[in-house]
């Protein structure tokens, strides 16, 4: 079954050299399902929202885990568990 996901992040861009450059949707197995590419800083737009549609997930997995990275920490911030809807 495929998903559509939109998420909001709050990152302390400060320009090219160091802001928030991805998300991704993870499986509790830690198999990545999705990832949104954050293709430049959003200095003065915080917080922010992007999508990522069809994100194809197995039957049997009812929860996912939303993180998000920066360029130059990598993955880190709090993380958000989303339950599927029917699932």
């Amino acid at each position: 079954e495929r998903f559509n996901f939109s998420v909001t992040l709050k990152h302390a861009d400060e320009g090219w050299d160091h802001y928030a450059d991805k998300w991704e949707v993870v499986g509790p197995d830690g198999t990545i399902y999705g990832t949104r590419v954050l293709a430049h800083p959003h200095v003065d737009e915080q917080p922010f929202t992007r999508s990522l549609s069809g994100v194809e997930i197995p039957a049997g997995i009812g929860k996912v885990t939303i993180r998000a990275g920066d360029s130059v920490h990598g993955f880190g911030g709090r993380e958000m568990e989303v339950t599927l809807p029917g699932r």
